[in-house]
């Protein structure tokens, strides 16, 4: 269905658990937070019957989030489930340290995608980044995705300041040397991240470019009838030799919220419109029902009242939550 603005909102981003195995300094506390008990996040069965009327309201994207999805039990099995709805696409997104156990599993349920995130190649970084976490389990994990099949794979970096230059060139190689595409990510000012400046994509096009050589945009239909990528808010383009694509996201330099076609479900049950309000439609009461009319009004009227851009530079909504509690 159709916003107030026009948009066709046609992906949904589904957080099925709070709870992460990593704590990066941009996205938790050092001490982590208090997990949320089993009982408070929604069941299995409601994320799928949610997912249903998602399905039927014109959604045909779902993207498994969390915190850490994998870590959740039985998240293999809900993706099995999800792809059995009609017309409907499912990817996941994660830290990738569980994929190389995982991916086999998942390429069987069907899943469709994957974006595994990672901010530097360089095991020391990636140990004070995370706080903790093993890179090399990471790079297991994208190759473990490519060899079992996963037919599309992503890389998702979110460069902190001036001096990750290098962190960029090492993973933008990911996609010189294996058959996945590469997305840079603008650092939002969201939780833990407004303590951080982030690089503007801009630049981080310059230092590809001077290390690489030209990046030369591809055209839109390109990106989903010929390589299978979406229209997504990525801006895609190829260097020389390269086997995959480089994109850039810019939320913060260049705004794509007219395009913006997504919502996000949390974990507990709050329909979110925007990534930079606090506010939503929680659809619990609605599945107390015994019949979906409810959960169909509350989710078009959450469509309908979907804001018609974010405002990160001037508004700063300490109330906006933190990135493993929206699912990102």
């Amino acid at each position: 269905m159709r916003d107030r603005f026009g948009r066709e909102i046609g992906y949904a981003r589904i957080s099925i658990t709070d709870r992460c195995n990593l704590r990066c300094v941009y996205c938790m506390p050092e001490s982590g937070v208090k997990s949320l008990r089993h009982a408070d996040i929604l069941s299995y069965e409601n994320i799928l019957r949610i997912c249903r009327v998602f399905a039927a309201l014109g959604i045909r994207k779902l993207r498994v989030t969390g915190g850490e999805p994998l870590v959740r039990k039985g998240a293999v099995g809900l993706i099995a489930s999800l792809k059995k709805l009609e017309g409907v696409s499912v990817t996941l997104t994660t830290n990738g340290l569980l994929l190389p156990e995982k991916a086999r599993e998942l390429r069987d349920a069907g899943l469709d995608g994957v974006n595994i995130s990672l901010d530097t190649r360089d095991p020391s970084a990636y140990f004070r980044l995370t706080r903790g976490g093993d890179v090399r389990r990471v790079l297991a994990g994208i190759d473990a995705a490519v060899e079992t099949g996963i037919p599309q794979v992503k890389v998702n970096c979110v460069p902190l300041g001036e001096d990750s230059r290098e962190d960029v060139l090492q993973v933008a190689a990911l996609a010189r040397d294996r058959a996945v595409h590469v997305r840079f990510i603008e650092m939002m000012p969201i939780g833990p991240g407004t303590a951080f400046v982030g690089v503007d994509n801009r630049r981080l096009r310059q230092w590809l470019e001077r290390e690489y050589g030209d990046w030369t945009p591809l055209e839109e239909s390109l990106k989903k009838e010929s390589l299978n990528i979406g229209y997504g808010p990525a801006r895609y383009g190829s260097l020389t030799g390269f086997q995959g694509k480089i994109g850039f996201i810019s939320p913060i330099s260049d705004c794509f919220c007219e395009k913006c076609n997504r919502i996000r479900l949390t974990s507990t049950g709050l329909l979110r419109t925007c990534l930079n309000r606090s506010d939503g439609v929680s659809l619990l009461p609605a599945l107390s029902d015994l019949n979906d009319s409810r959960l169909f009004a509350d989710i078009r009227g959450a469509i309908l009242e979907k804001p018609e851009r974010h405002d990160f530079v001037t508004q700063k909504e300490a109330a906006r939550g933190t990135m493993f509690k929206i699912g990102g």
